[in-house]
């Protein structure tokens, strides 16, 4: 008698990367389990926004947005959540069923530790400014996850301070991952997500553009197409150009490399990026440019991804107007530029992007239908309305 057997895909970590390794068992292709889904995203076809704003593609211009939002929980950050728990956990740091995960965070990453936690086995506690939209505290509860809101004039330092709180009242069976100085942070991003923008494009990438949130994404795609002596990479492509993107309102990162802030600063609207301060992870001297952009601009350009049938959160704005901005430039003709989109807009419906089209959605009134429905039945006056 002929046995049934398939492939089942698996991720699994191995020393340097995550592999794709296929078993053999009963059924059909499917991962065991979601965090395996994480990383390998594609590349979407960005050059219809530089033609809106008048730049010329026919010599070669290229952008092209790297969808984080397709991951299994519909960020950037579920990198970060699966590298920091497999690491704590390969260095018997924490245990699940025994272990609290603690973490402060602006929503994604927090999502992220959520659903691999309830995954594995964990008890998660999140910390979070209370400006952080309805849809991820309804994602985390969810998720069984435990949220506590910190002062929105506070923003990450505050929330990372009631963390600690927490977590010393815990006796030593919590655990912080820190994600903003926890060096799986970038590693992730040298082992997966720069090898996958340097293979999906084939190596012509000129010019990388990405939020700062903890940094990461930016220091460990950077580290691995420009080269890392420290952590044993050779250079790919020496000359890239390293974009950082942060809100206007609060320019931290120019700041700490010697620039000057532009106009007030203080709370902002693009939710995953600017936290209020500069990570322990991010490599300053990676970034060949910071770009400030405004919540409104970061919000018109979401508006407009929007529009090309593309549903991203309001930081996929920022990223996208700083790297048209960067194109437009006389020197970027012909080159290839990839934007990181860090989540899906889905997320994101409570902020203040989509007020009116909320108004809008509520307004909506039921319309009588055709005969032969006599429309007395549902509330019309009349047969037929």
């Amino acid at each position: 008698m002929l046995t049934r057997q398939v492939c089942m895909a698996v991720l699994r970590r191995s020393p340097g990367s995550y592999k794709l390794v296929l078993q053999r068992a009963a059924g059909i292709h499917m991962a065991s389990r979601p965090s395996d889904l994480v990383g390998n995203t594609p590349l979407i076809d960005l050059n219809g926004i530089l033609k809106n704003h008048g730049i010329e593609v026919s010599n070669g211009t290229q952008l092209a947005g790297k969808l984080e939002s397709l991951g299994p929980c519909s960020s950037v950050k579920d990198r970060l959540g699966r590298s920091m728990i497999d690491d704590a956990e390969e260095k018997g740091l924490i245990t699940p069923g025994e272990t609290t995960l603690v973490e402060p965070t602006s929503g994604n990453t927090g999502i992220a530790l959520a659903f691999i936690a309830r995954e594995r086995g964990y008890r998660c506690v999140l910390t979070m400014p209370e400006t952080m939209s309805v849809e991820r505290r309804m994602m985390l509860l969810a998720l069984g996850c435990e949220v506590v809101l910190t002062p929105k004039e506070t923003a990450v330092p505050g929330a990372l301070a009631k963390a600690h709180e927490i977590l010393e009242k815990l006796d030593g069976k919590g655990f912080m991952l820190q994600q903003f100085e926890n060096p799986a942070n970038p590693k992730i991003h040298r082992e997966t997500t720069g090898p996958e923008i340097w293979e999906q494009t084939e190596g012509s990438i000129d010019i990388f553009v990405s939020g700062i949130g903890t940094g990461g994404t930016v220091t460990g795609v950077s580290q691995y197409i420009k080269g890392s002596p420290q952590h044993g990479l050779a250079a790919l492509n020496p000359n890239l150009y390293t974009v950082a993107v942060e809100p206007r309102e609060q320019m931290l990162i120019t700041k700490a490399r010697g620039g000057e802030a532009i106009g007030d600063q203080g709370p902002h609207k693009i939710q995953g990026m600017g936290a209020g301060l500069v990570p322990k992870v991010l490599e300053l001297d990676l970034l060949d440019e910071v770009v400030p952009v405004s919540s409104e601009q970061a919000m018109d350009m979401a508006n407009e991804l929007w529009m090309m049938g593309l549903p991203v959160g309001v930081s996929a704005g920022a990223i996208v107007d700083a790297a048209v901005r960067i194109m437009e430039r006389p020197e970027s003709s012909g080159k290839t530029a990839v934007a990181i989109i860090p989540s899906f807009g889905e997320r994101y419906f409570t902020h203040p992007m989509f007020g009116s089209i909320k108004e809008q959605a509520e307004g909506l009134k039921k319309q009588p239908l055709p005969e032969p429905f006599d429309n007395r039945d549902y509330g019309f006056e009349t047969a037929r309305g």
